[in-house]
């Protein structure tokens, strides 16, 4: 837990949709934490999100929020492409960043970010919040704790429909794509629980248009000698799928929907022990993640998911899309 003090001043950049579950409701319930401000483009948008959620202060720019002294930290959560170019902004700025993922929009932009932040002494954090949750470090225990025996196989799916083609997530000068936007999940979580960065070996896609992955599919390969296959869609005949399966050469472990634990909260294990279904915590991802971001900032902890980690992640993201024949996505 963290210490009694002034609570950290958190700015948000655009009026986004997910900004609510990912940061006011959970700093609504937390007293190391406001939410101080919100900016937006669109400044009648911007002054209706803040009547909404009961935030003070409103700017007519990203860039004006960033510059306000009193403001300790920006959460990110701006369409893919302007991730990378924001999140410099702030650390220019001095202030502590928390980014939705996708970090960037290409490894490249990744490894930029990564070195900016290793001279700067501000927390930069990518917004991975299922990676704070218990179930997610129960599952690494019960992998590390030899149960499963040597990992055989890594499957892991992130797949849900969004039939709005207009949506952000399907436009590629934002950086847009399944991949991105579902599929990092995918990617994040083979690497969690494959224990290592996987090597691609080869990739499939769905295509909206010319460049836009509406689905896609990858098969891995861990230098341990491991396989696994990732699924990820916006629009398929995979209609709902979101969990993770770890099978090892004594049993299998199965996480169903690790992304949102707290509703269908479920781990299953079958090995030479039996068959067990544990029970996690209720509690939001997203409250276990500004906890590690608050702790971080404070009092120096460090995040599980810092800049150097982003960089893996893009980097198995810009192999897939190499493997499937698509552009990589570049920044907006």
């Amino acid at each position: 837990m963290t210490q009694p003090g002034p609570p950290l001043r958190i700015g948000i950049l655009g009026a986004a949709r997910i900004a609510p579950a990912a940061l006011v409701r959970p700093a609504a319930a937390s007293p190391d934490v406001v939410v101080a401000a919100v900016a937006a483009r669109e400044p009648g948008r911007g002054r209706a999100f803040a009547r909404k959620h009961g935030i003070a202060r409103v700017f007519d720019s990203y860039a004006a929020l960033i510059a306000a002294p009193d403001i300790d930290a920006v959460y990110n959560p701006l369409p893919n492409g302007l991730h990378g170019r924001w999140t410099k902004e702030a650390l220019a700025a001095g202030k502590h960043v928390l980014c939705e993922k996708p970090f960037t929009a290409n490894a490249a932009e990744a490894r930029e970010i990564a070195a900016l932040a290793a001279t700067s002494d501000r927390v930069v954090m990518e917004a991975f919040h299922y990676r704070y949750h218990p179930m997610t470090r129960r599952a690494e225990e019960i992998i590390a704790s030899g149960e499963l025996g040597e990992l055989v196989r890594v499957d892991t799916a992130m797949c849900f429909p969004l039939p709005r083609f207009s949506d952000i997530r399907y436009d590629y000068t934002l950086a847009g794509g399944a991949l991105m936007d579902a599929g990092c999940y995918a990617v994040h979580m083979a690497r969690v629980f494959g224990g290592e960065n996987p090597d691609v070996v080869a990739a499939t896609a769905k295509l909206r248009g010319q460049d836009i992955d509406r689905a896609m599919s990858a098969e891995l390969r861990f230098p341990s000698g491991h396989t696994g296959r990732l699924r990820c869609s916006m629009w398929s005949s995979d209609v709902l799928r979101i969990g993770a399966r770890v099978v090892g050469e004594r049993g299998e472990l199965r996480l169903l929907n690790p992304v949102a634990p707290q509703l269908p909260r479920r781990l299953s294990v079958r090995s030479e022990r039996g068959s067990r279904a544990e029970q996690v915590s209720r509690r939001s991802t997203y409250a276990y993640q500004l906890d590690a971001f608050v702790a971080a900032v404070r009092h120096g902890e460090p995040v599980l998911t810092a800049p150097d980690d982003a960089v893996a992640t893009m980097t198995v993201i810009d192999a897939i899309y190499a493997a499937a024949g698509l552009p990589l996505r570049q920044p907006a």
